[in-house]
């Protein structure tokens, strides 16, 4: 039987644990995905420590994970774009597994040039920013503020942004500054005075501005565009709606997945993409990787691979 990382109570990340399972089969418009590599996202471990359980409540024994890169082991019903042995990346359910299904409109092919663990870490990062983008209505000769420019999502945010000619004002602290600097933005430290720093480097304020981390960054934003409607936030729905902003959850719109994919996929091979990996763990090391996702502090994105 396949193997999983599950984990059968909420709690720390030693819950996590190896065990055996069903093949999974795919219904009508699924595929099943022998699984390469996985994605290891915030979200995976605030649902397994039980901090979402009022938002996302799932049942128990709870295989974690979205992101997946891997090959097309079987097709159900109804699938014609994909087939047997089709490479492919995008967001699946229940992924920390040796094998995965997915909806078949939730996946892209995989470039033979783009690197098994780096397709697994980018399909909900992409996503985020390929979004947060699109819901500001970003483009060429815009200059826009990104919170949290040095993070997983925000490293696609920078480089998504850059390739369509727009100008990137990033926050971020000062250890990441020559990081974001490397993306091609303008790095400023967050925090109090973070208006002034901007507009020191954009007197007249930003055209759009997405915020990626939280904590309150709304307000300012709204008053360096001047308009609510340029602003989003992926993060934080209080702030948001108390400043009239858009709170974008991925679930409430336009679908942007496989056009972030793709977009991802068509930089790497210009070579104007790319995504620092934190740390690779083997999928029987879930648990490490959730410990490193938990400090707050990674660069990049973190990964599990399965053989």
């Amino acid at each position: 039987m396949p193997a999983v990382v599950r984990f059968a109570a909420h709690g720390p990340a030693d819950v996590l644990a190896v065990a055996d399972a069903p093949l999974p089969q795919p219904g009508p418009r699924q595929v099943r995905i022998r699984v390469r590599a996985v994605g290891v996202n915030p979200l995976d471990w605030k649902i397994r420590a039980g901090l979402l359980a009022a938002v996302f409540p799932v049942e128990l024994p709870h295989v974690p994970g979205q992101d997946v890169a891997g090959v097309v082991d079987a097709v159900g019903a109804d699938v014609t774009e994909w087939a047997v042995g089709d490479p492919v990346f995008g967001m699946g359910t229940a992924t920390y597994a040796e094998y995965a299904l997915a909806g078949a409109d939730r996946l892209a092919r995989k470039p033979d040039t783009l690197p098994w663990d780096l397709a697994g870490a980018l399909p909900t990062a992409a996503d985020a920013a390929f979004r947060a983008l699109a819901e500001v209505k970003a483009q060429a000769g815009d200059t826009v503020l990104v919170h949290a420019a040095a993070g997983g999502v925000g490293t696609l945010a920078l480089q998504f942004a850059r390739a369509e000619g727009i100008r990137v004002i990033g926050t971020a602290s000062d250890a990441n500054h020559a990081y974001v600097r490397g993306l091609g933005a303008e790095p400023v430290v967050y925090g109090a005075g973070l208006a002034d720093r901007v507009r020191a480097l954009a007197p007249s304020g930003v055209d759009a501005a997405v915020d990626l981390v939280g904590g309150g960054v709304v307000g300012v934003s709204v008053a360096l565009t001047g308009d609510p409607a340029r602003v989003v936030s992926i993060v934080d729905p209080v702030d948001a709606g108390a400043h009239g902003v858009r709170f974008s959850s991925g679930h409430d719109g336009e679908d942007y997945l496989r056009q972030a994919l793709e977009r991802a996929a068509e930089l790497h091979a210009e070579g104007r993409l790319t995504v620092p990996l934190a740390g690779v763990y083997p999928l029987a090391d879930a648990a490490a990787a959730h410990r490193a996702s938990e400090t707050g502090h990674v660069r990049g994105k973190l990964v599990l691979t399965a053989a």
